[in-house]
């Protein structure tokens, strides 16, 4: 017998070689129809493979991200047997799930794919899930797999076999597809009930552009067509609300190729954004006693190579230039230009905490294939800080960042959001990650304190740590559901000793600080992104780049329009007046379709009696005012950012 431990701390034994499914009929049946595979202390498993020694089981469904995760691999499977199927002789890179479905990579052999042959897959592959066909787990030696690949002719699996070593080689089944897989994968192909094959895209093997281009099949899939229903729904309101698109109508960035990819243009209503939300940290972190800095953007190398950013980080960033003698790198991070301004003068116990702030300007070399709108670039502005700080005053600082976050998730309406908690990989000490374990343990504990003390959602995933300490990546959900991976906040016990980071202690000796990185709003480039999604362009007041459109019913208004005009730019209300010789329902549409927050019309009447008429975006005419009320009213909704 062997002993099971359930997430609520419960013991029951079972027969040695029990499977997560089986322990799940055990417990109802209508659980066990739901669980698509296990996490069996800390791996994923399939939900049919044995249990063969003491255990910690937690069953996983669709709401969990790795049921869900194992859902989609599973059925990147099923596309490519249906893609065998209809494609003989066809070869298989990979097919990994993805954030919302999976894709798979593949070499037709010069042979191409349409729209339409998405549609005939669509409905194999329905033909095949309705077989209720088992994913079957094969342990082979290398030797093995490497033959059954030789006979194929399949170049890309004996390439992946390369890395691989007798032990750790497993193929999957499911009807008449075999596949080298390490899994998991879910119990049966009826679990899939409905299919969606999304894009099609050509991707180079590796994603190395010098490799053969192969074609990539996109795709998503639920276990209830209802579910299915819903997320093409909220595609196309995404579509709608993509800040690609939004950000070109109104004016708020752009990208040119004389400039360079990832590269973003601010135009002036971007520039305007950008200084709100300037506005907000700077008047946030000063209340909040930081200090403000300003750093160079480039630096030498012999700074990245004290920081270990060189040996951990270099493929992320852009080639050295040749210099005096020597290397010099654009700064892909603010922290090693803030050690040393903390460095630069003495410090006490009575320093500290210390706080460095910057909205530092950073470049990273992310690969072309990998470049999106606002969301992944090369060049970022991130609202950036660094904390100094000993282990007694780690609890308050850490926790005061995170009710940062909080603030600022209360002024744009983020209603939807958890912190994951990145830990390192043990395995990969020295080579991933700093090697001191005791320190890993140490700092990992101090954060997990932190957010179980402060009741605060959290998930713990493994091997995502910075290379110099754990920390929280915040993910955050818009108002679609759409989830964004926004900032984080990290803790770092290395960098204190490689810059021989010193404060005097109570004792009279040195000592090394904790460092804690933090960055609330992340970088402008993806935090206007995510902004630009979930208002659909609409953004409140104090962040709108034209906050007030003044329109003349006719020309005979227009003085009166650069009246109210001069009094509204007086009051630092951002206003515009619309002189187009245009009939008023034109002007109030065009302003609608601007998303400007508030219309001023005005005729013979307002003109006469000394007011405005006042509209509000999306909620129409909100009646007459008086201009001096109206400014009070729209003065107060900027000020308290509502």
């Amino acid at each position: 017998m062997i002993k099971i431990t359930f997430p609520d701390g419960a013991v029951r034994e079972y027969e040695q070689g029990v499977t997560a499914l089986e322990i799940a009929k055990s417990i109802s049946e209508g659980l066990a129809r739901n669980v698509l595979a296990a996490n069996i202390n800390g791996q994923v498993w399939d939900a049919t493979r044995p249990i063969t020694a003491d255990s910690k089981l937690q069953l996983l469904t669709w709401t969990d991200k790795d049921g869900k995760s194992t859902f989609w691999h599973s059925s990147a499977h099923l596309l490519a047997e249906a893609v065998e199927s209809q494609f003989p002789g066809v070869k298989f890179w990979v097919g990994p799930p993805v954030d919302n479905g999976f894709y798979y990579d593949m070499d037709l052999g010069g042979r191409k794919i349409s729209e339409e042959d998405l549609q005939v897959l669509e409905k194999k592959m329905t033909e095949l899930a309705a077989k209720k066909e088992v994913y079957q787990r094969k342990e082979i030696s290398k030797a093995d797999a490497v033959h059954y690949f030789e006979e194929k002719g399949d170049e890309y699996k004996l390439d992946l076999l390369q890395n691989l070593k007798d032990g750790e080689i497993t193929f999957y089944t499911q009807g008449n597809f075999t596949d080298l897989c390490r899994g998991p994968h879910i119990p049966n192909t009826g679990f899939i009930k409905a299919i969606k094959l999304t894009n099609i895209a050509g991707a180079f093997w590796k994603g190395d552009e010098k490799n053969k281009q192969l074609t990539r099949i996109y795709g998503v899939t639920f276990p209830a067509k209802k579910e299915l229903d819903e997320y093409l729904a909220m595609v196309e309101e995404a579509k709608k609300r993509d800040h690609r698109k939004l950000g070109k109508e109104l004016g708020i960035f752009t990208f040119d190729d004389e400039v360079g990819p990832g590269l973003a243009l601010w135009m002036p209503n971007g520039a305007i954004v950008i200084e709100e939300l300037e506005k907000l940290a700077k008047t946030t972190e000063e209340k909040a006693g930081y200090h403000r800095v300003v750093t160079p953007h480039i630096a030498k190398e012999s700074l990245y190579l004290t920081s270990g950013h060189l040996p951990y980080y270099q493929d992320s960033m852009f080639p050295p230039m040749e210099l005096d003698g020597g290397k010099y790198y654009l700064k892909a991070m603010n922290c090693p230009h803030h050690h040393k301004i903390f460095a630069a003068e003495p410090k006490s116990y009575k320093d500290l905490p210390y706080r460095l702030a910057e909205y530092g300007t950073c470049y990273r070399y992310e690969q072309s294939g990998e470049l999106f709108g606002l969301m992944r670039v090369r060049c970022l502005h991130m609202n950036d800080a660094h904390i100094y700080c000993t282990r007694e005053q780690f609890y308050d600082e850490f926790k005061a960042v995170n009710e940062m976050y909080l603030k600022y998730f209360r002024i744009f309406g983020v209603d939807k959001y958890v912190m994951r908690l990145s830990l390192h990989d043990p395995a990969k000490l020295g080579k991933k990650y700093v090697d001191e374990p005791a320190l890993w343990q140490e700092t990992e504990a101090l954060v997990r304190d932190v957010l179980v003390r402060t009741n605060t959602p959290f998930v713990e995933v493994q091997d995502e740590a910075a290379f110099y300490g754990p920390k929280i990546d915040v993910q955050i959900w818009s108002t679609i559901g759409r989830e964004f991976t926004l900032a984080t906040n990290q803790v770092d016990f290395a960098q204190g000793r490689r810059f021989k980071l010193e404060f005097t202690n109570k004792d009279n000796h040195p000592d090394t600080p904790l460092i804690i990185h933090r960055a609330p709003l992340g970088t402008h480039e993806r935090f206007i992104g995510f902004l630009l999604e979930h208002y659909a362009g609409r953004f409140p007041t104090w962040l709108a780049p034209l906050q007030v459109k003044i329109l003349p019913i006719s020309d005979k208004f227009l003085e009166y329009a650069q009246t109210l005009l001069v009094s509204l730019k007086n009051a630092d209300i951002r206003a515009e007046v619309d002189d187009r010789n245009e009939k008023i329902g034109k002007k109030i549409r065009d302003t609608e379709l601007a998303r400007v927050p508030y219309m001023l019309v005005i005729g013979e009447k307002e003109m006469s009696e000394g007011k405005v008429a006042v509209r509000r975006q999306g909620k129409g005419d909100l009646g007459v005012k008086e201009l001096s009320a109206f400014i009070e009213e729209i003065k107060e909704e900027i000020r308290e950012r509502k």
